[in-house]
Formats: structure tokens, sequence, C-alpha cells
């Protein structure tokens, strides 16, 4: 098939805080060194930031690198934190604890960080990098000697059957002399290359969590803008790694959530339905009363943190952002690491590209990481989240030991567990959890929720969620763990469903999907692959 081609020196997958800082670093180098450097952005989203969440509490360290300026020109960031509180659960009560110095959020921002990003796209564009929204990368480009020249984007206008339908349009090629894959957590192109490049040999596997946010508005006298609330505990059970957070900023805005570690045992579980049932704890729902929801949605995040930072280059590019991993978990920030990740990319790559190399393999930039706060950073912590594997009240006593005495200089490294999808035990040697029905004022269903996400897909194109084996879906999904898809998805997309034989059968509702990649990741035979779906489908997140 003949596609369009389009040349230049760097591209960039993915639009989000680590995307956009390693386009804004090139264009600064090229300015401040005089040299013509031609930047591509692709992004999956409608627009930018339209696929971009999280909680935001934010730590500007990144940002004042990169963006000295942001305060004065117009970054959405206003409300500074300024009371942290850190809560530990029973069903009835809540336990103030001492808040844990990477807990502590003064100094940080609360914020929509699509909205930092939409202000970050333009000024990336004002310094003349070439943005791309609804347009996915669907291929990697390898050239003659195997290495990655560049990304394909997806073609347009397949009909559901496969074959191209009356609006057919191919996909672009674009060719590079670099290639940055910044798709955040589980992209495809980054799968891609992690198995081409075998870029997690001789590193520990990636292990996930899944955050489920909501945005609501709520009445004036009950808001209290820089309030921090964390919580641990109920309502999961303490062989459960997880936790929420609660954030209030703007005009009486409160962005809230529950991230619950896919590495849980218990099929019957559902962090959907989690997050429902913690919002009617006494200590939560007096924040809420009297409110309303405004928006919803879902992302699975990368959790293994130092030891399971993979190869982060391989022949003509470069991984950044929670693409490689890089979060925080005990901070539970991701934005100022992966801007960070992308700014040394940056600069590692302007060096490459200055000296003539073309599609180099970039060890500077791994060298420089190492050089940086980031390494450090990331390294102090790297024990907090694998001692979860032995519990919460446990892993709460290691943590205070690592962090107060040991000040994250222990002499060892603790390994995580198995990789998520290994960790499901069968549905019947685990207890059921019988979830309470919504009342729609405050907790809701799945469908409604993705109502509120803005998601929409093309119906008439093929699945996007590529079942490998619908056989092997039954024999084990079904038989062995009941189904634990319909409970894990956010979105309500998988459904088991009479077969009419006296059987089930697999029901995939894509156009609900909002494109968090859980089923991807906790699918317990792996046989799951999430792709992007034609053109700007998806959620269309307002301020998340």
């Amino acid at each position: 098939m003949e596609r369009e081609v389009m040349e230049f020196d760097v591209v960039i997958v993915g639009a989000g805080p680590a995307g956009l800082a390693a386009a804004i670093r090139l264009k600064q180098r090229a300015a401040e060194t005089g040299r013509d450097l031609s930047v591509c952005v692709l992004e999956k989203g409608s627009e930018v930031g339209a696929h971009i969440l999280s909680g935001a509490c934010i730590e500007p360290r990144a940002l004042e690198e990169l963006l000295p300026d942001w305060r004065s020109t117009g970054a959405p960031l206003e409300t500074e934190a300024d009371d942290d509180r850190f809560l530990y659960l029973t069903e009835r009560r809540a336990i103030r604890l001492p808040t844990p110095p990477p807990m502590r959020n003064h100094g940080n921002y609360i914020g929509s960080l699509g909205n930092l990003c939409r202000w970050l796209a333009q000024r990336a564009e004002a310094l003349g990098v070439e943005i791309f929204p609804g347009f996915a990368g669907a291929r990697l480009l390898l050239d003659s000697d195997g290495r990655v020249c560049g990304v394909g984007t997806g073609d347009m206008g397949v009909a559901r059957s496969g074959e191209p339908g009356p609006h057919f349009q191919p996909g672009i090629d674009l060719h590079a002399r670099l290639t940055i894959l910044a798709e955040g957590c589980r992209g495809s192109l980054t799968k891609e290359a992690m198995a081409r490049f075998r870029l997690r040999d001789g590193v520990q596997h990636q292990t996930y969590g899944i955050g489920i946010k909501e945005l609501w508005e709520i009445p004036a006298a009950q808001h209290r803008p820089g309030l921090v609330v964390h919580t641990v505990g109920w309502p999961i059970d303490h062989r459960t790694y997880g936790g929420s957070w609660l954030y209030m900023y703007g005009d009486r805005l409160v962005s809230l959530g529950f991230v619950v570690g896919l590495d849980y045992e218990n099929p019957w579980l559902s962090p959907f339905d989690e997050l429902q049932r913690w919002k009617t704890h006494p200590a939560i729902r007096p924040f809420l009363e009297g409110g309303r929801r405004l928006a919803y949605g879902a992302r699975a995040l990368s959790e293994g943190g130092f030891q399971s930072i993979p190869k982060l280059v391989f022949p003509g590019g470069a991984l950044v952002g929670d693409a490689a991993g890089f979060l925080n978990v005990p901070k539970i920030k991701g934005t100022h690491a992966a801007m960070k990740s992308g700014m040394v990319c940056a600069e590692a790559a302007f060096e490459a590209l200055a000296a003539g190399a073309d599609r180099p393999l970039l060890e500077g930039y791994p060298e420089r990481l190492r050089a940086s706060w980031l390494w450090e950073e990331l390294h102090r912590v790297r024990n907090i989240r694998p001692a979860f594997k032995w519990g919460l009240l446990p892993a709460l006593g290691y943590a205070a030991f690592d962090t107060y005495l040991l000040r994250g200089k222990a002499p060892w490294t603790l390994r995580h567990h198995g990789p998520d999808h290994a960790m499901l035990r069968p549905a019947a040697a685990c207890p059921r959890i019988e979830y309470p029905k919504p009342d729609g004022v405050l907790t809701f269903d799945k469908l409604s929720s993705v109502f509120v996400s803005n998601t929409n897909h093309e119906e008439d194109q093929p699945c996007h969620l590529v079942v490998r084996d619908r056989e092997t879906a039954l024999r084990v999904n079904w038989q062995i763990y009941q189904g634990p898809e319909q409970r894990y998805c956010p979105a309500g997309v998988y459904e088991w469903i009479d077969d009419g034989n006296g059987g089930k059968k697999l029901q995939i509702n894509a156009q609900n999907c909002v494109h968090c990649k859980t089923c991807d990741i906790k699918d317990p035979t792996q046989n799951i692959d999430w792709v992007p779906p034609q053109g700007g489908g998806g959620p269309n997140y307002p301020g998340m």
C-alpha cells in the first residue's frame, strides 16, 4: 500500500508531560545553538489532554527547570497544597497517622494534568513543534538494519470486517532520525519495542496499578483549597495493595480516586466498586454531600519503580515517562519524573543529532539519567512498594524503618513477587465480594460513569481489544476465575453472556473503552492485546 511519507529529525509518540517536555527541550536547545531541528508529536486523543488523567498533585521541580517563567505565563497550576492528612481507615473509623516525608506536599500544586499538558502544547507549538492530535502511532518502522526509523499512523476508515470502507485513508509514515516513545503506561508501541529489542532482559518485571478517578464540585462551605488527603486500609483487605487520594483545588473542585495494585489475588475484586465503597466512609462522605460528580476516568500506572526500569534505549529511539516506569510510588507522583526523563532524553538526543548521527543508540541518555536527581530519588524509595507483598501493616512498618532509620540507603534491593497476571487465585478459593447497589448520588455504576468520561469510538471499525484465543478465555478466564475482566475493567467493556447453548461467551463492548490498558496487563494468560483504535477515539476528559 502506498503511504504518504513525512520526514522529521525527531518523532515523539504521546503528548503527555514526558513527550511535551522532550519536545520543548529539543527546540530550546536548537534555538540556543542556532540549529534547525524538526520535531513532531503524535497524540492519539482527539486533542492534547483528552486522554490525560492524574490525581493531580504536581511537584513543580522539573517544570521549574524546563520553563522557569511558568508561574507568570499562565500555567494552570494555581492551588498550592498546604494541608496534608494521612489516614488509616477501618470500616467505621479513621485514624490519623504521621504523614511520611515522601507524601508531604507543601510546595506542590493541585490542578488538572490534562490542562497542564494543553498549556505545555501551546508552549511547544510556539517553539515550532508540530503536534498531530487524533493520530495514534500504530506501527514501528524499521530500516534495513533493523533500527527504528519512525512510526506509522493507523489506517482510517477500516470497516469492522477489516476491509477498507468507503472513506478509507491509509496511515502516514513518519520517518525520523530518532523516535521517542512517550505513550504512558503499557503503550502498544512500547510493548512492541520491549519485545523486539529485549529491553526487559536483566531487570525485574514491571508491576502495575489501576487508578480510578472522579472529579467533583462541592458546596463552598465544605471546600478547603490546598487540602490533601490520602488513605490506606478499608475497603480493601490487608493483602491487597491500594489506597486513595482526595485533593481540593480551584473553584470548589475535588479530585478523588482510588488505586489498586494489579497484583491483587481475588478475582471477585472490582477496583471501580472499591472506589464507590470508599466514598461512603464516614470520614469521606461529608466532603461530598451536596456536591455533584463532573467527570470520571481510569488509567493504569507503572508501580515497579527503580528495579523495574527497562533498558531505556534501542537503535533509533528511546523510552521516556511512564512508558519506562518513571513513577515515585511513595510520593504518589509521576509528572515531575516523566518530565525530567523527557528533558534528559532530549539533551542526549540533541547532542547525538548535532554530531551528525543518524538513528543512534542514545548511550548518553541513561548515563545522564544516572547523574540526575531523578535517579537518586527513585533509588532511595525502591524498597517501599515491593514490601507490600508482606501485607499492609508489615509494609507500613518496613516503610517507616526504611524511611526514617535507613533514609533510603538500605544495602539491599527487595524484589517484587510474581507478574500481576500470574497472581490471581481460582475464584472458588477466594471469598466472593458483594458490592452495594449504587445510589446514583454518591455512588454510581460503570455505564453512567463512562457517560461522563465522554468516551466515543466509531462503531464500524475492527475491535481494538484483541482476544487472541476465545477458547483459552473460556477455559481459563471463565471456568477458573469466573470472568475477572468484567470486574477489573472500569468501563463495562467485557461481559460474559449466555451463548444460547447453555454455555458462556465473551462479549466485548469496545466502544466503552477508556484506554486504561488494564486488560492488557491483568489477563491471566496474556491473551488480550490493547491496540489503538482509529482516529481520536476514546475518552475526552474535561480538565482531568
